[in-house]
């Protein structure tokens, strides 16, 4: 668990799930601890030098993340996360143009399925789910099972060369609303 030197923490959504990452640093003795949700991935004590990177794997997919350490000025430092070699916001930007997330209740229980659109790789709860494609009159159908529950990703042009293709998501035939996420 984080100690009291925890001087960072972000939220990272990945396909496989949202972790957070937490960074603490001894200022004093040089110590640099990382925690991705609550374990300890990296420990270093007694480091010498204040400054510099610690990279580790997030994820599943095992996504390469890096915290830079910069001093500012006298003993103040500036602690920036990136994520597959970008700034969190580049990332997380990125991941908002190439994936769709949906959020919801099935069976009483919290969901969440990503779409890769890159890929068309499906994921829920952190697992990759098995998918049958299909072409159809106005786009494409990505099939699926959850938990018993008929699940479909629909998608079709928007008719705006803006908005590209937009993508659906149903259960049991019902649509569920899109996720930020």
């Amino acid at each position: 668990m984080p100690t009291g030197d925890l001087v960072a923490a972000w939220e990272v959504a990945l396909s496989d799930g949202v972790y957070r990452i937490e960074f603490a640093h001894g200022t004093a003795t040089g110590k640099r601890v990382v925690y991705v949700n609550g374990q300890e991935v990296i420990r270093k004590d007694w480091m010498f030098k204040l400054v510099g990177k610690e990279t580790f794997l997030v994820g599943r997919a095992g996504t390469l993340a890096t915290i830079t350490i910069e001093a500012v000025t006298g003993f103040a430092y500036e602690y920036e996360l990136q994520i597959s070699g970008k700034s969190l916001q580049t990332f997380m930007d990125n991941r908002a143009r190439t994936t769709r997330t949906w959020l919801f209740q099935l069976d009483g229980e919290d969901c969440r399925v990503v779409l890769e659109k890159d890929t068309m790789d499906v994921w829920c709860n952190g697992s990759r789910v098995d998918t049958t494609g299909e072409f159809v009159d106005d786009g494409t159908e990505t099939h699926f099972l959850l938990g018993g529950h008929d699940c479909c990703i629909k998608a079709v042009g928007s008719g705006k060369k803006k908005d590209g293709i937009v993508h659906h998501f149903l259960l049991d035939g019902e649509r569920v609303a899109a996720s930020t996420q």
